[in-house]
């Protein structure tokens, strides 16, 4: 056997074991890294309003607990006047239930000629498998809902955590990183880092003023039809539409459905209407101009970017595949050479004229191939010609 068989033996297994351990602690603390991600492009985006606190003379600690807490308030009494609403809505819903049942039951026994009774329809659902099976499940599904809410208080807790100190002690961060680089990749990486800062808070504040024209063209629609708490279904629609992606659109377009239909059926039509419709006014029309100037992406970017993050990190991965992808981009824009274009009409997508199909088929038909072995003519000056030769 030869001396170093052994040696590499044991260094195999033992590449081997730390790679099964380097897996498994990557698996173990996948959740830690989500959130500290999160974490780190709040902190991108926050970057802003810090920095321009921090230039007047604050603390930059103190500058991020002022911004923290200006969002912490508005989101809890945001969260409030919802849950209110919300409330006050089942209710409704609940005390009324027995006149939409009897509308119901009068509408198909005039149709369907039946003899249908609302006593009846109640013992039916009382006695139903269905019903007994649904409650026994919430029964015991209680304890996993508690316990999925402590970890998303939890996880939302370490979140802002670590992007409170991502933001107050930012310089702090790229000075360590920059220490362990030489000066020209300190630069590299101090730039790349201002890129992100300018991308992640362009795309932020380009999602809050389309939440805010989204918000105020549904206020205006549920004024209209005299919708109750209006202005608190206007902010949702926005807030919700605008930052949770893929399916926030027909989140916010539900709650406000739901309202109008308790008001009248056909307000709930003519708000779904609103919602498919300016829907595409905000794709087409309003966020290419709104983007264009802050976050600079192609909407087939934008559009796969987002599937790409979901497919990685689901709505987290989401939620910021344009930032990301718009800050990668910018960055390595500065590094590809570019050249001149040639002024073809090819590049502009016009083709030559008069050199189509048709064009060269008709070109071949009426100039034909010349056959092989054919000797030229008499007098087109040929080589070895008769007129050149002995006296």
């Amino acid at each position: 056997m030869p001396r170093w068989l052994p040696r590499a033996l044991v260094l195999a297994l033992a590449l081997v074991g730390v790679f099964q351990l380097g897996s498994w602690a990557f698996h173990q603390l996948t959740g830690l890294l989500v959130n500290i991600l999160i974490a780190f492009f709040l902190a991108l985006a926050i970057e802003p309003a810090v920095s321009w606190m921090a230039s007047r003379g604050l603390r930059r600690g103190l500058a991020t607990a002022l911004v923290f807490f200006a969002v912490i308030i508005v989101s809890a009494g945001f969260v409030t006047l919802l849950g209110s609403m919300l409330a006050g809505q089942i209710i409704k819903i609940v005390e009324d239930f027995p006149n939409y049942l009897d509308s119901v039951i009068n509408w198909i026994n005039a149709h369907f000629h039946t003899e249908l009774r609302r006593v009846d329809v109640q013992e039916g659902l009382l006695k139903s498998d269905w019903l007994r099976n649904y409650v026994q499940n919430s029964a015991t599904g209680v304890l996993d809902v508690s316990a999925q809410v402590l970890g998303g208080l939890f996880q939302l807790l370490t979140i802002t955590l670590f992007s409170f100190y991502f933001a107050a002690d930012g310089p702090r961060l790229r000075r360590a990183l920059c220490s362990v680089l030489p000066p020209a990749k300190q630069a590299e990486v101090l730039r790349a880092w201002e890129i992100a800062v300018i991308k992640t808070g362009g795309y932020l504040y380009s999602r809050g003023l389309m939440a805010l024209i989204s918000g105020i063209a549904h206020y205006i629609l549920l004024e209209i039809l005299d919708v109750p708490y209006a202005p608190v279904l206007a902010v949702w629609v926005g807030l919700v539409s605008q930052f949770i992606p893929t399916i926030g659109t027909y989140l916010a377009g539900a709650l406000p459905m739901l309202i109008a239909f308790t008001v009248d059926p056909w307000y709930a039509l003519w708000v779904l209407i609103f919602v498919v419709v300016y829907q595409q006014f905000e794709n087409y029309v309003l966020q290419p101009k709104l983007t264009a100037k802050t976050v600079d992406i192609h909407p087939a970017v934008a559009f796969g970017s987002v599937i790409a993050g979901t497919a990685l990190l689901g709505a987290v991965g989401a939620l910021i595949a344009i930032p990301a992808v718009a800050t990668l981009q910018a960055f390595l824009g500065a590094y590809v050479k570019r050249y001149d274009v040639t002024d073809d009409p090819r590049v502009h997508g016009h083709r030559e004229r008069g050199r189509g199909m048709f064009a060269r088929a008709r070109e071949l038909w009426i100039r034909p191939p010349e056959q092989p072995g054919r000797k030229p003519p008499e007098g087109t000056g040929g080589s070895g010609g008769s007129g050149g030769g002995a006296k």
